[in-house]
């Protein structure tokens, strides 16, 4: 008999503390379709619900393409302790090169850009490639021209002391917008590029695709994660880790921290171009407005510290979270708050997501998902195979 009081196995050690993220992210997952469903009821009587799906599935997209941003920054600064705030010029470039291989020809007097490949690229058409090949180069050359920048951005940078190293990447970022908006024969300038292509989007009809969008964003997050995961848990990924506990000790070890530095800068930015290609391919429309300091680089700086620096399962929580926490303030505009709040809602906002981070550094200072401190996947698999595997009898 279970004594009154006693908790199960599984629940012992555990604190109050522990269920936050779990409340956190159910309490997001419940309110967003539940404010969407009871909006949609000043239209439809009895609510909408595909509508209510369809906001929800543009949610996850968005909150896809944010995890990768995030995770790219988590490589940098969570496991090895690069600052970067730059995020904005690799997001950017990511987009940009996905936009001008998949795109067609230029259309036009005023619409001029480099490229236009994407219907040079059907190479075997019996297999539809066009619906599927143009956008795995397109990816792969976003996550290439990424690494790239970031290999030459690294060789002047990386040496610098942090808080010089942060401000470099910020006015990298900067140039790099600059140049996206003042040269017009590039990417169209200010005017932005319309009518990206988008992976598979012949095979389903157009109004479905939102939910096939999902689904390849998703895949892409799965993939990139596992990916991260057995690197970050190899002998390379120790080696980051050992740079962000003690880099003075790492490299008295024999390690050369700067080569070390520069793979994980490389590394990150690689991923934050795939980030930047599948928001190509998720919205299918680029703008430099849509690129700014706030939105392209620091709100995924608060998304890692929310969900965890150091944990790419708190990466993309925090992700979840953020994101999940400016949609249900933009919800809230539905409703009828008086001048007051409505005329304030985007300080309110801002506010909210400060209050958000606040609070969980004071309850959570690791972020709700802190770092899993394990030490490799090889030495888990036998530890685990030794403790499944019985012991021999006892000699009599």
């Amino acid at each position: 008999m279970i004594l009154a009081g006693k908790r199960p196995a599984w629940a012992r050690g555990l604190k109050p503390s522990d269920f936050i993220a779990t409340a956190v992210l159910l309490t997001i997952t419940l309110a967003i379709p539940f404010i969407a469903y009871e909006q949609s009821r000043g239209a439809f009587p009895d609510g909408n619900i595909a509508g209510t799906m369809s906001f929800y599935t543009a949610f996850l997209v968005t909150v896809g393409v944010f995890a990768l941003l995030t995770m790219g920054l988590n490589i940098q600064w969570g496991y090895t302790g690069v600052i970067n705030f730059g995020v904005l010029a690799f997001f950017m470039l990511g987009a940009y090169t996905t936009a001008i291989i998949t795109k067609g020809d230029p259309q036009g007097d005023f619409t001029t850009y480099i490229g236009g490949w994407g219907n040079d690229l059907n190479l075997i058409p019996a297999l539809a490639t066009d619906q599927w090949l143009p956008f795995v180069i397109a990816t792969a050359a976003a996550a290439l021209a990424a690494g790239l920048l970031a290999l030459l951005v690294a060789f002047p940078t990386l040496h610098l002391r942090e808080d010089y190293l942060a401000i470099a990447t910020i006015g990298i970022a900067e140039v790099m917008r600059r140049v996206v908006i003042e040269e017009r024969w590039m990417v169209n300038g200010s005017r932005g590029l319309t009518g990206v292509p988008q992976p598979l989007g012949g095979l389903v009809d157009q109004s479905d695709y939102k939910y096939l969008n999902v689904v390849i964003v998703g895949i892409v997050v799965i993939i990139v994660f596992f990916a991260l995961e057995r690197a970050v848990r190899s002998p390379w990924g120790r080696v980051l880790r050992g740079l962000s506990d003690d880099e003075e000790a790492t490299a008295a070890s024999g390690k050369n921290v700067f080569a070390f530095k520069t793979q994980s800068f490389v590394v990150g930015a690689a991923i934050m171009g795939i980030g930047g290609s599948m928001y190509a391919y998720a919205f299918s429309a680029l703008s430099p407005d849509a690129f700014t300091h706030l939105f392209a680089t620091f709100i995924f700086w608060a998304m890692l510290m929310v969900g965890g620096s150091g944990n790419n399962k708190g990466a993309i929580a925090g992700a979840y979270v953020i994101w999940g926490l400016w949609t249900i303030s933009l919800q809230m505009q539905g409703y009828e708050l008086g001048d007051v709040i409505e005329s304030r809602m985007p300080f309110i906002r801002g506010l909210l997501l400060g209050v958000a981070i606040v609070g969980v550094l004071l309850i959570r200072p690791l972020g709700l998902l802190p770092q899993e401190r394990r030490v490799s996947a090889w030495v888990e698999r036998r530890v685990k195979k030794e403790r499944s595997t019985p012991a021999p009898p006892a000699e009599t």
